[in-house]
């Protein structure tokens, strides 16, 4: 059995992303105070797209925050399917579009290819990185660390910061930030919604084996402090 996390409950979504956009506004704003830059790494899907919305507004130092993604679709970057796109639209806007976004695909075809270009483009970013909002798939995926891809080994125990993955349930090549670069970090958030994502979640802390639900390496670890914002 895996320790739960800290767990925060709301009854519908929109209760949830204001109070969530507040706390991580107020983390990335005291990381500037306090140190001169913020780091967020965010997460796709149709999850965030409001939280994003609402931090986009928050009153922050935002030219002195960097963003990038937790993992990404290996398609140009004005694909429907690119995360980057979604982030352009819904969180780079209003006040936040003087933060310093990098995206994780290059010119490179393959992510193999260009996994040591997006690596070393993410090296002048704040680290640890300061917050991390990250999803779940109902697998147990988190990021790109699928438990049908050949590469999950490499993405749970690399210290390197960026894996290719090539998904066998999911389409389109990826490259994602290893478990390594993700748990060093001060903040992870896991941000789920609906009944289904809660029961993917229960089964989740039942027990440590991250191969099969990889969700798990960020779980059971007690490294980095990980709290758990759900909505029904």
């Amino acid at each position: 059995m895996i320790k739960e996390s800290v767990f925060k409950s709301f009854d519908d979504k929109s209760s949830l992303e204001i109070q969530l956009a507040e706390r991580i506004a107020k983390q990335l704003q005291e990381a500037v105070d306090t140190r001169g830059k913020a780091s967020l790494i965010v997460s796709g899907g149709s999850t965030p797209l409001k939280l994003f919305q609402l931090l986009s507004k928050k009153s922050i130092d935002w030219s002195e925050v960097y963003i990038t993604l937790a993992d990404e679709r290996w398609v140009d970057n004005d694909a429907d399917a690119s995360n980057e796109k979604l982030v352009r639209e819904h969180l780079l806007q209003n006040r936040a579009s003087n933060a310093k976004f990098r995206g994780l695909k290059n010119m490179f075809s393959s992510p193999e290819e260009g996994c040591l270009m997006a690596s070393e483009q993410l090296a002048h970013f704040p680290r640890p990185f300061d917050v991390v909002i990250l999803g779940m798939g109902n697998d147990g995926h988190t990021c790109s660390w699928f438990p049908c891809s050949e590469e999950i080994d490499t993405a749970l125990n690399t210290e390197d910061v960026c894996v290719a993955v090539n998904p066998v349930s999911a389409p389109n090549p990826r490259l994602s930030l290893s478990k390594t670069a993700i748990l060093a970090s001060r903040q992870i958030y896991l941000h789920i919604v609906g009944e289904q994502k809660l029961s993917v979640y229960r089964q989740a802390l039942e027990n440590e084996d991250a191969n099969s639900m990889p969700i798990r390496a960020v779980l059971a670890q007690h490294k980095t402090p990980v709290d758990v914002y759900w909505s029904a």
